[in-house]
């Protein structure tokens, strides 16, 4: 006798299995000013060019977008020096990992990523009824041999945050090299280059060169960092044209909105703004992790627009505690407990007077430990 019918839709197991992606807070328990540090936007908000084109696109709501974002890729190609049609547009670099794990994984497939990576990836992985094999990260740094050792008959996807967030780390250019190169040719090595333009090391690079020699390895990146467009919701991406044609399948028709190509279009040519932007980060950088270790707490190195706390270096120091101490005096920062790090808050770099006001309520966090 057959087993009863359910008594309402049941979706898959696996997406059941799913624990939905949960954002940093956008506010905190104080009634004063707040300084939102918890969503590594960027402090000097959008190129006005950039604000001005997407005001300038309302008037014409009423049309269709052009659904490839031919305009939008022109400009990437353009400022890259890359292909056009090796591009792909989404909405956030977030959906065209998704369109990736539906197109590339099956249920009985595993994709490979690394303990403190993007909380996505196995969002996308168990998505797509395929599992997620999570190799640790030692140091919080990215271990190469670690992840060609996790490879199996059944790994179809690496993926390779870099620089990783929430730690801050990126991986050298010879080591993504030597990953791929100790891959097979049948595993799709996805490099998220989400922070790219932050990085000033030479031994980086963000996944292009890599991507135009090879035919199985796809690159994104995000508008909504550098260009501090997180509002609008856009990403891209560069891949080998099988895996770009493979995309456009399971690509929704018209999945870029029409203010949010002609916003992207303006901020790409607005280098200044994105100058701006990254020195304004290669000062605050260091200068706010200098100070932080000067109160005492730890801070791993990062290349990043962000940094991690370590509230283990301070005897007495908790994290949730101190996030709560931070709250409530108008800093609004990230728990990355979810990531595998309870001990620490992700603080995004700021203006100058969220700068200090970080710095400030952290001084009198550890001044209160002392008096205890």
């Amino acid at each position: 006798m057959s087993a009863p019918l359910p008594t309402r839709p049941q979706p898959r197991d696996a997406i059941m299995r799913i624990a939905p992606y949960v954002p940093g807070r956008a506010t905190a328990g104080s009634t004063g000013k707040q300084y939102k540090l918890s969503a590594n936007e960027n402090p000097l908000g959008p190129s006005p060019a950039a604000r001005e084109a997407f005001i300038a696109a309302a008037s014409n709501l009423e049309a269709y977008p052009d659904g490839g974002a031919s305009l939008l890729r022109e400009a990437i190609a353009a400022t890259y020096g890359l292909n056009v049609d090796r591009l792909i547009c989404g909405n956030g670099s977030d959906e065209i990992l998704s369109m990736i794990g539906h197109a590339f994984l099956s249920e009985g497939d595993e994709a490979i990523f690394t303990e403190h990576a993007f909380l996505m990836y196995r969002i996308v992985t168990l998505a797509a009824g395929a599992t997620p094999v999570v190799v640790p990260e030692p140091g919080m740094q990215c271990d190469i041999d670690l992840i060609l050792g996790a490879v199996t008959e059944r790994t179809k996807i690496v993926f390779l945050a870099n620089p990783n967030n929430p730690t801050g780390s990126y991986t050298p250019a010879s080591e993504v090299k030597r990953l791929r190169e100790g891959l097979p040719g049948h595993v799709l090595l996805v490099i998220d280059a989400a922070y790219a333009e932050y990085v000033r090391k030479n031994d980086y690079e963000s996944g292009i060169e890599l991507v135009a020699t090879r035919n199985d390895t796809i690159m994104t990146r995000t508008f909504s960092k550098i260009h501090g467009l997180a509002a609008i919701r856009l990403g891209w991406a560069y891949a080998p044209a099988a895996v770009i044609e493979a995309l456009h399948r399971v690509r929704g028709p018209f999945n870029v909105n029409a203010p949010a190509i002609a916003a992207g279009v303006a901020a790409l040519a607005d280098r200044a703004h994105v100058e701006t932007a990254v020195d304004h980060n290669q000062y605050w950088l260091p200068e706010v992790s200098r100070r932080i270790r000067e109160i005492g707490f730890g801070v791993p190195d990062s290349v990043g627009n962000f940094i991690l706390i370590d509230f283990s270096t301070v005897p007495g120091a908790d994290a949730a505690e101190a996030d709560a101490f931070l709250g409530a005096r108008g800093c609004v920062l990230r728990s990355v407990a979810g990531y595998g790090l309870p001990h620490m808050l992700r603080m995004t770099i700021g203006d100058e007077e969220a700068n200090a006001a970080v710095i400030a309520a952290l001084t009198a966090y550890r001044e209160g430990l002392s008096g205890a």
